[in-house]
């Protein structure tokens, strides 16, 4: 008995030592997407007024552009899988992972090569362990991206959708990423960057009771759209990277919780039956001294007679 109650006492101390743990990354992660979720809300407006400028351009001008304009046999696409660096997230990556694999198998099935660029060592992690080809990988800034990291990712994806497929350029360019919805839910989402869909675009922009304002081009509609194209890029990939981010904390924040209750709950558990071994010990000492108590009385009791 004695050897089973120090076993629950030292399952207790661990427990207890991992719960501890659990809770300061609980609140680490609760203070980190207060952060990310400040900078989000900083951006999207940023990239929602740069697309609808795109889309002003776009609608306005017969220019044939990247930005604008799809391929009349698109055979080549670009994923970007926007992944993180750390796990304890629940299953934050691997949503976006499925989602990632749910748009190049329909991207495939529409007779497209598909290359894909991954930002998160998850990610790539993943992909490496099944051999799958990765274009380019980036990691080390999921957790607090800034601009010049989204610039150095989007730098790839410009030049191959400015590049001509046989030379290795894509006439599409995709994005899947965690998109955060609130502190308990988040999304992984997939959306098509380029060529941006102008239609929907304004149809966004009819719907919200907006009209598109007309534009003189100078020197022309293209330089202009040359001009706008990394913007756009880096903006929409900026606002994702931050998007990503607030979802992972808030993953984290929300599985780290749910370790430190179900730590609770073991050391409730094991208390419990660290008692009742220490009860059945005792028990065990009584009936002994009992026992003994009765044999030394039984043995005296026949001495004298």
């Amino acid at each position: 008995m004695g050897a089973q109650l120090r076993v629950y006492k030292r399952r207790i101390r661990s427990v207890t030592a991992t719960k501890k743990i659990t809770k300061a990354m609980e609140m680490i992660a609760a203070s980190r997407v207060v952060k990310a979720q400040r900078k989000v809300a900083a951006s999207t407006p940023y990239a929602q007024e740069l697309t609808r400028a795109v889309t002003a351009v776009g609608t306005g001008s017969n220019t044939t552009h990247p930005l604008t304009t799809e391929a009349d046999n698109p055979t080549r696409a670009a994923v970007l899988l926007l992944t993180s660096d750390r796990g304890l997230a629940g299953a934050f990556n691997a949503n976006a992972i499925k989602a990632a694999e749910q748009l190049t198998e329909r991207l495939e099935g529409e007779g497209k090569r598909v290359d894909t660029y991954i930002v998160g060592r998850r990610g790539v992690a993943h992909y490496n362990f099944r051999e799958r080809t990765i274009a380019e990988a980036f990691t080390g800034f999921t957790d607090e991206p800034s601009y010049a990291d989204a610039k150095k990712v989007a730098a790839p994806l410009i030049e191959a959708i400015q590049s001509e497929t046989a030379d290795g350029g894509v006439d599409e360019l995709h994005i899947v990423y965690t998109e955060f919805v609130s502190m308990m839910t988040q999304t992984a989402v997939g959306s098509r960057l380029l060529p941006l869909r102008l239609e929907e675009a304004a149809a966004e922009t009819a719907g919200k009771g907006e009209i598109l304002p007309l534009y003189d081009f100078e020197p022309s509609a293209e330089d202009v759209l040359d001009a706008l194209l990394p913007r756009y890029v880096e903006s929409r990939i900026y606002n994702a990277l931050l998007q990503s981010a607030a979802s992972k904390h808030a993953a984290t924040r929300r599985a780290m919780k749910s370790a430190t209750d179900n730590a609770g709950e073991l050391i409730n558990t094991l208390s419990r039956l660290a008692n009742a071994a220490r009860q059945a010990e005792i028990t065990q000492e009584i009936s002994e001294i009992v026992g003994g108590a009765s044999a030394l009385a039984d043995a005296t009791a026949g001495s004298d007679n």
